[in-house]
């Protein structure tokens, strides 16, 4: 591309005065306030304001949105430009440049101060130290102009006393250290923030220096423990998370039928009823399944029923713990037991006395082979047993052992 063509495709240049950055607070305002007085130059009435909008102002100076803010928050603090809003709705401006305020603030700059000349005095000025001005509009803070770009500077941290402590309504560091401690632990028991117990205890005790009022204090002043007044006792509840035992057998049997573990149903059944809406769903659902049986139990019981049939979830079960667990497995093998350490000595178990069945020469009686013909196992070997000796006199008839009629 020749550079003709290149340099034409570019459009017209925008002047740029490095002096006016001392005045204005930057290149971006500089730019900006040259544009604007040749705007305001080539309207009939010089006292007329400038209606424009973003777009135009970036087309014309190559200025990007937050660098027009920059500018004309850096140029009405100095009192170098007024601006205001024609509609909320869009980014249309009416502005206009106070020539008088440029003018004063431009011969300041040049009038030298002692009996040097202009250009001594404007050497010196390119070391002038950054100037800070109050912004008069929203938000009230300091602007400082920058020797080159108006941008503004990183706000200074606000110093901390090394001494400082929470006030809060603890008595004591004491108090305040065991009510952290409490506060990590129950975090820790409900894995809360992510594994990060500090950063939650830090966040409840934060908020209570700023005022704020917080149940986990009340009940570590009770005595009681952390969330524990704050638990909502639900319809299908017997006490706050402690759900109907019928209802829970009957989850927990739902996920059995559908060939989960026990242990994955009851893990399962449980976390489906501490879903306050899915339990919600589950417990209607179950009152019409009870309102169901209860209407069939009524019905039969007028029919002459004595006992009515109920599901397998309304049996009362008994409470398993860990101590009847171990007590049972200690009965049956102690080497087994929950409570049994790896490094004991494994007893022996028990020796247990077999019955020898008996011999041909002594005929087992009909109430023997009775008992044992009750199970399938035992069904099938006291059949055999009748069918290899005939001398024992014993036939089966109508599932009943009884004697053979030898006529």
């Amino acid at each position: 591309m020749k550079i003709g063509i290149f340099l034409g495709n570019l459009g017209n240049p925008a002047i740029y005065y490095p002096t006016l950055g001392k005045i204005t607070g930057g290149v971006a305002a500089s730019i900006f306030l040259c544009q604007l007085l040749q705007w305001q130059t080539q309207q009939s009435n010089s006292g007329e304001w400038v209606k424009t909008n973003s777009s135009e102002i970036e087309k014309a100076t190559g200025l990007n949105r937050e660098e027009q803010e920059l500018a004309i928050r850096l140029l009405k603090v100095r009192s170098l430009l007024k601006a205001k809003s024609t509609n909320p709705n869009t980014d249309t401006l009416e502005l206009w440049a106070d020539i008088d305020a440029f003018e004063e603030k431009f011969n300041n700059l040049l009038t030298p101060t002692s009996g040097d000349s202009i250009t001594q005095t404007s050497r010196e000025n390119n070391n002038l130290p950054l100037e800070i001005f109050t912004e008069t509009y929203p938000p009230e803070r300091a602007v400082k102009t920058d020797k080159f770009f108006g941008q503004p500077r990183q706000q200074i941290a606000v110093a901390v006393n090394p001494n400082y402590r929470f006030s809060g309504p603890w008595n004591s560091q004491e108090e305040l250290h065991n009510f952290q401690r409490a506060l990590e632990e129950y975090a820790r028991q409900h894995n809360l923030w992510f594994g990060n117990p500090s950063g939650w205890a830090f966040k409840i005790i934060d908020s209570m220096t700023k005022g704020l009022t917080s149940t986990f204090w009340d009940e570590f002043i009770a005595g009681i423990p952390l969330g524990e007044s704050q638990k909502v006792k639900r319809e299908w509840e017997i006490e706050p998370e402690v759900p109907y035992p019928a209802f829970e057998e009957e989850r927990i049997q739902y996920y059995v039928h559908k060939g989960e573990p026990l242990e994955a149903a009851v893990s399962k059944a449980r976390a489906d009823l501490r879903n306050p809406v899915l339990g919600k769903d589950l417990w209607e659902g179950f009152l019409r399944k009870c309102d169901r049986i209860a209407d069939d139990a009524l019905k039969a019981k007028n029919q002459g029923v004595e006992t009515a049939y109920l599901p397998s979830s309304f049996n009362e079960r008994p409470q398993i713990t860990k101590e009847s667990v171990m007590n049972k497995l200690g009965a049956i093998a102690p080497q087994f037991a929950l409570n049994q350490s790896t490094s004991e000595p494994i007893p022996e178990p028990p020796k247990i006395e077999q019955q020898q069945p008996p011999t041909t020469d002594e005929i087992p009686s009909i109430s023997f082979l009775q008992k044992a013909y009750q199970t399938s196992l035992g069904r099938s070997i006291v059949e055999k047993q009748i069918a290899a000796n005939p001398e024992w006199g014993y036939e089966i008839f109508d599932g009943e052992i009884v004697e053979s009629i030898p006529f």
